[in-house]
């Protein structure tokens, strides 16, 4: 996992232990360091704000008697990347379903995301960890358009245990998330999660009918679902959702699968939302929540 930007990160690290901690030397360094994260799928933007960052905490850094001169890159690096990882608006999904549980009404979260990035089953994994919490759920296939897309949802609904909400393929995607919501008010279900059809984050028209689903229902919560595997794609997929829907947190998968690892760094940067959960295998328990320095120190760091 990860194996790539390991791989710079550690031999950056080489680097600069190589020379003095000033900004002449640093810079030079830098430059192959930035190709590096970007083969590594790290956003130019998020590269650039690495290096500041490092930069920053390192020059003109006095390395006293008896100081460890690599800890002290290693520091400045994990400090670097933290604040990459860390945003103000932080979700704790527990808390907030807690919060609408008291007040009687169901919280909703709605899944947006393209098509193959394994939206239909992270909402099953999702469903699986808040069952084992104790919470009921209801899902709602909103996506009704892709063929099969009903059937998908159906068979993690039976899988589970749980009710599916569905209605008839071209039907139209906010009545069926209405009508799910509606359905948890009248039954005490304390989880809503809504699965929506793929968009390409370009496509306008889809944009526009996501955007009217989510104007009818007002989620408690929009998450975004991105492919790891799908490099810097996942960072113009992020922008675009972020843009015209709004999201307030990722979930990535496929994380198991990713020799690179630059997508979580750079899909928090250009979103600034948390990225909440983490895919880690087929099974629905392979759901690990996200964070930021178990990341890091994934990466050896």
């Amino acid at each position: 996992m990860f194996e790539k930007l390991k791989a710079g990160l550690s031999g950056l690290i080489d680097k600069i232990m190589s020379v003095e901690l000033k900004i002449e030397y640093l810079q030079s360094i830098f430059d192959d360091f930035k190709l590096s994260l970007i083969e590594s799928d790290v956003a130019f933007p998020v590269v650039e704000s690495i290096c500041d960052s490092l930069i920053s905490r390192l020059k003109f850094r006095r390395v006293r008697r008896l100081e460890d001169k690599e800890e002290i890159v290693r520091e400045a690096l994990r400090e670097a990347l933290l604040d990459i990882l860390s945003v103000k608006d932080e979700v704790n999904l527990l808390e907030a379903i807690e919060s609408k549980k008291r007040r009687g009404e169901p919280f909703v979260t709605l899944f947006v995301g393209i098509n193959g990035t394994g939206k239909t089953t992270t909402i099953a994994k999702v469903a699986k960890m808040l069952m084992k919490r104790g919470y009921s759920i209801v899902l709602a296939c909103s996506d009704t358009h892709r063929a099969g897309s009903i059937e998908q949802l159906e068979e993690h609904a039976r899988r589970l245990r749980v009710r599916m909400i569905k209605h008839k393929y071209g039907s139209d995607p906010a009545a069926v998330a209405y009508d799910a919501i509606e359905h948890a008010r009248a039954h005490g279900v304390n989880v809503v999660l809504i699965d929506t059809a793929g968009r390409i984050q370009t496509d306008y028209n889809l944009m526009e009918e996501l955007r009217k689903i989510k104007r009818v229902i007002e989620p408690d919560l929009t998450i975004l679902i991105v492919d790891a595997l799908t490099g810097n794609d996942a960072v113009n997929q992020a922008e675009e959702f972020q843009k015209f829907v709004g999201i307030d947190g990722a979930v990535l998968t496929k994380v198991d699968a990713d020799a690179k690892g630059g997508a979580a760094l750079s899909v928090a940067y250009v979103t600034k939302k948390p990225i909440l959960y983490i895919g880690v295998g087929p099974n629905y328990e392979d759901l690990e929540e996200f964070d930021p320095k178990r990341f890091i120190s994934r990466l050896s760091l």
